[in-house]
């Protein structure tokens, strides 16, 4: 079989392989090819050489997080795949801010069963300067002093340098903010905010210091080439954690009867966001129960370094000792510990406005540098 490339696929699929592993990067067009293939025989190639990537970026030790729901239900924004949003009739539970105990109680869970990041979730627009933040900031001190597990947070929108360098200083290393999909797609899924209030959210969190986890969610009537632009932001952000999940339709969402995509599927978007964030967590996230079924131990062929674990926001996972034993099936191991160190030469090399860890500037000067750049 030929292509608009030179040589059969297998031979551009190895050509692409080979460059990334040694270091070079791949174009959007080459990328859309990826994306593109279709023959099952092809997209087993393109898996056997994610995997190599992986392999060779990252080892054989997967990063395991998980994640507590904060703050459930009555959130004002429109997202069409949340069961959480007040514009919806989806029965999801409805609390405030989360109390110390249970807090501490799911970091210590995390810690026992080797999970080395628990984020705290909060369904809300964002957050802003006042007694909240002071709660939630308390929270993570807690937590941190505990000692357990790092302490993540995905508190939506933020729209002030304060309230990222507040939550720096409070101890927060790495703060979840997902695209959820290409820029051009995003008006699909959700009209109360724009895709570039989320990209400012990313560069105020960077010009505090603070790493970025954030992916998107496959699925949800996107194209390839939707999904293709969205690793392309991704890579074009620095972003450190790179979440992938799948839909999981909840009933009362407008996405409700959305049908999910096909195993093989799932695993070639997988393998395609390795071939362009060589060096990131690519971490399987919601939704793979459901839509990878009885594959869904070769999402580490596929190309992924990092696992979510636990129950999910308002849908139930598979016990975690189920996943630890997965990982022992494979040869892999959880993490211990996790840093970023193997990302940041490579990503400073090709975007030298990224600050992805300028941490010796002092909150003054990450101030001009984030107004310098909304």
């Amino acid at each position: 079989m030929r292509t608009a490339f030179d040589g059969t696929v297998s031979d551009r699929i190895r050509t692409l392989g080979q460059r990334v592993l040694e270091g070079g990067r791949i174009s959007r067009d080459e990328a859309l090819f990826l994306f593109n293939l279709e023959s099952t025989a092809d997209i087993f190639d393109l898996l056997a050489w994610a995997n190599r990537i992986r392999e060779h970026f990252k080892g054989n030790q997967v990063h395991l997080c998980s994640i507590v729901n904060a703050k459930a239900g009555g959130c004002s924004e429109n997202c069409k795949f949340c069961s959480q949003s007040a514009a919806y009739q989806t029965g999801s539970p409805r609390y405030g801010f989360v109390d110390p105990e249970p807090a501490l109680e799911a970091a210590s869970e995390a810690g026992r069963n080797q999970v080395t990041a628990l984020g705290l979730v909060a369904a809300w627009k964002g957050l802003n300067e006042g007694p909240m933040l002071d709660e939630v900031c308390d929270r993570v001190r807690e937590l941190k002093a505990q000692g357990q597990v790092r302490v993540d947070v995905s508190l939506g929108i933020i729209k002030s340098q304060a309230v990222a360098e507040r939550l720096k200083e409070a101890g927060v290393e790495c703060y979840g903010h997902n695209l959820e999909s290409s820029r051009r797609f995003f008006p699909e899924h959700c009209t109360s905010h724009g895709f570039e209030d989320r990209i400012q959210t990313i560069r105020l969190l960077k010009n505090a210091g603070i790493r970025i986890c954030s992916g998107g969610i496959i699925g949800m009537g996107e194209t390839r080439e939707d999904r293709c632009d969205l690793a392309l932001e991704l890579r074009e952000i620095g972003a450190n954690v790179v979440p992938i999940n799948f839909l999981n339709p909840i009933e009362g969402t407008p996405f409700a009867e959305v049908p999910p995509i096909a195993p093989l599927e799932a695993l070639k978007t997988i393998a395609c966001f390795r071939f362009l964030l060589p060096r990131q967590e690519i971490m399987v996230a919601g939704g793979r129960t459901k839509n990878l079924r009885d594959l869904q131990s070769l999402i580490f062929a596929a190309g992924a370094s990092a696992l979510m674990v636990g129950n999910y926001l308002t849908t139930l996972n598979r016990p975690v000792e189920e996943d630890l034993k997965m990982l022992a099936d494979l040869g892999l191991s959880p993490s211990w510990e996790h840093n970023f160190a193997d990302q940041d030469a490579a990503a400073c090399e090709s975007n030298t406005s990224c600050g992805c860890h300028k941490t010796s500037t002092t909150p003054e000067e990450r101030t001009v540098a984030a107004l310098a750049t909304a």
